[in-house]
């Protein structure tokens, strides 16, 4: 089929190519091009709102030299991370996605029945089922909306944005909210120096609505690039707890439960795909890295930032890392950065800004923004 699009590029999509020309994005597949007219037209989209949320209890790396064998200075060496967020017993990421979301809903001026879709991307729901939108919906008291979670594990508000954004570009609905949320901690094993010392809980919410012809100008969501490689699972996982291993008392032995990762294959890609999947992005709109105002990438690893921003040949000064209050997030470590950038007066309205992702899996993407608040 080919829908009207407001912007120019490609991307992959199942069963056939996206090629964006001008107005016209066409579909190919198997050979075949079919149209559909002005009906189809996508509305241009933009956050309209930003916030999260973090559990009050910090974790430092002084808490941590008490747990395993490691060491502040280690830590910082390897990671940049000083102190990270973790949650009391009991506390599920619907918990956090739930204050993340409020506030964002009240900042846009909404209330929860005038959002109508949630998307959340997490790779600790609270339970495989049901899912953490059906959860939030719920306490949230968004008696309007329906939902899914997104599985792309660090990549999660990349594509969680991009399935809200898209769906409100359709028409099919004027507010959503896409949220990242995760609590890493309860899938962390605090007996392994190499994992324990990464990650922490967070959630991060925005409101993704349309932009009608008055207030859209130069501002909104312009578009996004998506990757995904399979081959690259056993590098970065949690072995244990799915249909493929359930759980047996050998898996818990055998502390299968938690992250497993291969450090340097995770570092390796991380750094050559942030930069491949952002140069692709920016070369659809004739863009290049020193037009962008912000880049604002996961936050896994400072190193990993670092090494991208500088093969991207962005100033330091153009690049949020914030890793260092918070540890890997994983769902929530963008919103979570872009928060941070726009309390401090770093991001401003109008400003160009890129946001990056790799996670396990493996997947990548990219998002390219004309921040609009």
């Amino acid at each position: 089929m080919v829908r009207k699009a407001g912007r120019t590029g490609e991307a992959g999509r199942a069963g056939g190519v996206v090629r964006r020309v001008g107005e016209v994005e066409q579909v190919e597949a198997a050979g075949e091009v079919n149209r559909v007219g002005k009906a189809g037209a996508l509305r241009r989209t933009h956050i309209a709102a930003l916030a999260t949320y973090v559990p009050p209890r910090v974790l430092t790396n002084a808490d941590l030299e008490k747990m395993v064998d490691t060491s502040d200075e280690w830590i910082l060496q390897r990671t940049g991370i000083r102190e990270r967020h973790i949650v009391d017993r009991g506390v599920a990421t619907s918990d956090l996605a739930k204050e993340a979301s409020l506030a964002a809903i009240a900042q846009a001026g909404l209330t929860p029945d005038d959002i109508e879709l949630i998307v959340v991307g997490t790779t600790t729901p609270d339970t495989i089922f049901p899912s953490t939108a059906c959860l939030v919906q719920h306490k949230i008291g968004a008696s309007r909306a329906w939902g899914f979670d997104l599985g792309a594990a660090c990549s999660g508000f990349t594509y969680a944005l991009t399935a809200a954004s898209q769906m409100v570009a359709s028409g099919a609905h004027r507010h959503a909210l896409a949220i990242g949320a995760d609590v890493m901690s309860s899938i962390i094993d605090y007996q392994d120096r190499a994992t324990c010392v990464l990650f922490g809980d967070g959630a991060g919410a925005v409101v993704v609505s349309a932009l009608d012809g008055r207030s859209a100008g130069d501002v909104g969501i312009i578009d996004f690039a998506h990757e995904i490689d399979g081959s690259g699972g056993p590098a970065l996982c949690m072995p244990a707890g799915g249909s493929l291993r359930p759980a047996s008392r050998e898996t818990v032995e055998g502390r299968l439960h938690y992250v497993k990762q291969d450090g340097q294959t995770v570092f390796k890609f991380a750094v050559r795909k942030t930069e491949e999947i952002c140069r692709r992005l920016l070369a659809r709109h004739g863009l290049t890295p020193s037009d962008l105002n912000l880049f604002v990438s996961h936050q896994a690893n400072r190193r990993i930032i670092e090494s991208a921003a500088a093969r991207l040949d962005l100033p330091a000064d153009r690049v949020v890392i914030n890793i260092e209050r918070y540890g890997n997030t994983t769902g929530a470590t963008i919103p979570l950065a872009l928060n941070d950038a726009r309390a401090d007066g770093r991001l401003k309205q109008g400003d160009l800004v890129l946001l990056a992702s790799v996670g396990a899996g493996f997947t990548v993407g990219a998002v390219l923004v004309r921040w609009s608040i």
